[in-house]
């Protein structure tokens, strides 16, 4: 996500530079029909072109604003993921806590327990980011830190867990709630969580999958491609067009003035693209990779760890993934 501006406008401009360089072309070529004088017996009205104008910078807004409430749903569904990683992470210590009469073995036991419970949620956040961009969860260096061999993974410390090969799972992030539930569900048989208690974190479970769900809806359907592909022609054929009313008005005026315009409504529908998937590592993309690290100090503090990661910053650049 870009924090800070860094350069100039003059990047913009480099960023769309066939757009430019098309604008460019057409208002010279419009510029030079005018001084060789084919067009002085032909007077082209602006009036028809300024309405086609308006009619195409209500659309790309349209666009640009549905993109950006995407956007902005993925960045609230993390805050949510945010919220309720802090709050699981609170039940767990609290709800699993060793009884008064616990021998020293049982005390560990339920801290190995809470530990086990924690860090399998970090696993799920960072899978979760991960998978989101499209990337390898197995080859990123926060998952491999806990996750040292995906084909066989399981803990001792419940049983009737079975081991998981974690690489054959068609959807990584919900097998790793299945292993929390089946966990906790164990505990529960084991009488060290309540029934209340249980269905508290069930309940919380549940909040992650919806989260899940969301952001995959958002990852899954992108808005309908004939909202990008019309506004492109649309404004390319604008480009072309406009110049020729121009020119009989300012002159060699036309070409800055035409680039002007027409690069404003190509930038306005481009935002509208780049924001349309926010989970991507573009710099509009959301900070997922701030966020996910964000939880796992959060979480792993409470558990008294000092080995933390260093928080995400901004870059050189000026953007913060």
């Amino acid at each position: 996500m870009m924090v800070s501006n860094q350069g100039s406008v003059f990047r913009l401009l480099l960023w769309q530079w066939r757009a430019a360089s098309f604008f460019l072309l057409s208002a010279t070529l419009a510029l030079m029909v005018y001084k060789l004088g084919w067009l002085k017996h032909i007077k082209i009205p602006l009036p028809p072109l300024a309405i086609v104008g308006g009619a195409i910078g209500i659309f790309v807004s349209f666009r640009t604003n549905s993109a950006y409430a995407r956007w902005w749903e993925g960045r609230k569904l993390w805050g949510r993921m945010i919220n309720s990683s802090r709050h699981f992470c609170n039940q767990v210590l609290a709800y699993l806590t060793p009884p008064n009469d616990a021998t020293p073995e049982q005390t560990k036991r339920i801290e190995q327990l809470r530990r086990m419970l924690i860090e399998r949620h970090v696993i799920y956040v960072h899978s979760l980011r991960s998978l989101l961009r499209q990337q390898d969860p197995f080859a990123d260096e926060e998952i491999q830190r806990f996750v040292k061999d995906p084909k066989h993974y399981t803990t001792d410390l419940c049983e009737g867990v079975p081991k998981m090969d974690l690489t054959q799972q068609d959807n990584l992030t919900h097998a790793l709630l299945s292993l929390q539930q089946t966990a906790l569900t164990q505990l529960a048989n084991e009488g060290l969580i309540n029934e209340f208690r249980l269905q508290s974190l069930d309940k919380t479970l549940a909040s992650f999958l919806d989260i899940q769900g969301g952001c995959e809806r958002i990852k899954k359907t992108p808005l309908p491609r004939g909202y990008g592909f019309i506004a492109e022609r649309l404004i390319l054929a604008f480009g072309f067009l406009l110049p020729f009313p121009l020119v009989q008005e300012i002159h060699a005026w036309v070409v800055p003035a035409n680039l002007l315009v027409c690069i404003a409504f190509t930038m306005i529908s481009e935002a509208g693209r780049v924001l349309e998937d926010p989970f991507t590592m573009f710099w509009n993309g959301l900070p997922l990779s701030a966020l996910s690290t964000t939880i796992e100090i959060n979480l792993r503090q409470r558990l008294g760890d000092e080995d933390l990661p260093p928080p995400r910053t901004v870059d050189h650049r000026g953007i913060l993934m």
